[in-house]
Formats: C-alpha cells, sequence, structure tokens
C-alpha cells in the first residue's frame, strides 16, 4: 500500500475520501479540509496533503462543463494572486513542522474557519475585486496544511453571489491553488511516487463520490448540505485537537 498503510487505515480513509468527494461535489469546497482532518486521526497527514491536491484537479475535470458558465473569473484571479504570495513560505515552513505540530495546525484552522461559516457571517454588498487578493493571502497560508478552500468560502459565502457562481469559482480557485502548491510541495521532498499510486487508487473513488454529488447540487440547493458540511469539519476539527494535544 501507497505510505506503509494498514489495511484498516485505508479503510477508514477510503470512507473519508468518499464522502469528502461527495460534499465536494455539492458544495464546491470541504473536500480537503474533511479528508485531512480524518487522515490527521488515523496517520501522519503530510505525505496525503498533495495527494488530495491532485484528487482536487481530477474532480475539476469531471465538473468543468457544468461549472463553465458560471465562473466569477475576476475574483478567483484575485483570490490566486494573494495566494501565490502567501504559498512558498507556508509550505516550506509547514514541511518543517514536526507531525503533532501539523496535526495541531491543521485541527486549529480547520476548526476556526468552520466557526466562520457556521455564524453565518454575511455582507450586504459585495467586496471590491483586490480585497481578495488578502483573502487569497490567507489561503495560500492555509494551504499548506491542505485547507485553503475554507478561508474562501468563508469570504465567497458571505458575500450575496449566487450558489451556482460561489460553487464554480470555489472550484477554479481550489484547481489553481493546487497546481500552484504541487511544485513546492516536490520541491520540498513531499511528492514522490506514492503520492501518484494512491492518487490512481483514489479516482473510481472520487468519481463515484463527485457525480453523485453533482446531481445532488442539480437537485436541490446546497445551503442545507453546507451546513452539514460544516458541522462535520467543526466536529472532525474538536477529535483533531484532542489528538494532538493528548
Amino acid at each position: 500500500m501507497p505510505f506503509d498503510l494498514t489495511p484498516q487505515i485505508v479503510i477508514v480513509l477510503a470512507v473519508a475520501l468518499f464522502g469528502a468527494a461527495l460534499v465536494r461535489g455539492y458544495s464546491g469546497f470541504g473536500f480537503s479540509a474533511i479528508f485531512i482532518a480524518v487522515a490527521a486521526l488515523v496517520t501522519n497527514p503530510v505525505p496525503l496533503i498533495p495527494v488530495v491536491f491532485l484528487c482536487e484537479i481530477a474532480m475539476t475535470a469531471l465538473q468543468a462543463r457544468g461549472i463553465r458558465g458560471h465562473v466569477d473569473w475576476s475574483r478567483a484571479l484575485w483570490l490566486l494572486a494573494g495566494a501565490a504570495v502567501a504559498l512558498p513560505f507556508a509550505i516550506f515552513g509547514m514541511l518543517a513542522l514536526p507531525v503533532p505540530a501539523v496535526r495541531l495546525v491543521i485541527s486549529v484552522v480547520i476548526g476556526a474557519m468552520a466557526l466562520v461559516l457556521l455564524s453565518g457571517w454575511s455582507l450586504k454588498t459585495r467586496l471590491p475585486l483586490p480585497a481578495h487578493a488578502g483573502v487569497g493571502l490567507l489561503a495560500g497560508t492555509a494551504n499548506a496544511a491542505g485547507v485553503g478552500g475554507l478561508p474562501v468560502a468563508a469570504c465567497l459565502g458571505a458575500q450575496p453571489i449566487p450558489a451556482a457562481t460561489f460553487r464554480a469559482t470555489m472550484i477554479v480557485f481550489l484547481t489553481g491553488i493546487d497546481l500552484m502548491t504541487l511544485p513546492l510541495m516536490a520541491l520540498g521532498g513531499n511528492v514522490t511516487g506514492d503520492t501518484f499510486l494512491a492518487a490512481v487508487i483514489a479516482a473510481p473513488i472520487l468519481a463515484v463520490g463527485i457525480l453523485l454529488g453533482n446531481r445532488r447540487f442539480a437537485a436541490a440547493p446546497p445551503a442545507a448540505f453546507r451546513r452539514f458540511a460544516i458541522w462535520l469539519l467543526l466536529a472532525l476539527s474538536m477529535l483533531g485537537l484532542i489528538r494532538a494535544l493528548a
């Protein structure tokens, strides 16, 4: 098995992968945070972070046709510009941390962003485009732990943006930030042959989860499912904190 994972851990991760892909297909975000939060409970999550990024990129290929006409490209590009500035510093800092510290950082970031999303924080008007670069800085920092989508989800979700635009812009942003992050992680030695093997093994699970999530989004408004995803992230964050501090 990749990364010398035991069969028991592989089963746990496969279930988490399917659930996270379902959430991503439905809401446009949450895949990385959910999967990495579960992974941090059962193993060292650091080698799995680039696997998650490859999975995100693959899922975008499955969703590209349905989101093409809904992307807010201006906001996505400002967000990615900010993220590009923060990523190199954040990634090499994260790779230098011991595993317990990584677990703690991941849990704190996920918990904080889940609370922001859960609070229902909202804006009456849309933020000016350059302000999104600041959100991108925060997202780039968080993406060292594989959870860069959460600050952006909190930002876009607080603005009066249609659900389809929110979802499509999130998907484009996540793909862009993952494409920027992977080479930096490779330079840090965190991308290996096992990374690609794990992504290939994950592909069928991803495909089923994302397609089911896409159908669910087409059939119903995503607000209720988003709330479910946020509560799940918060619960996983608390479990991760308990393990990291134990």
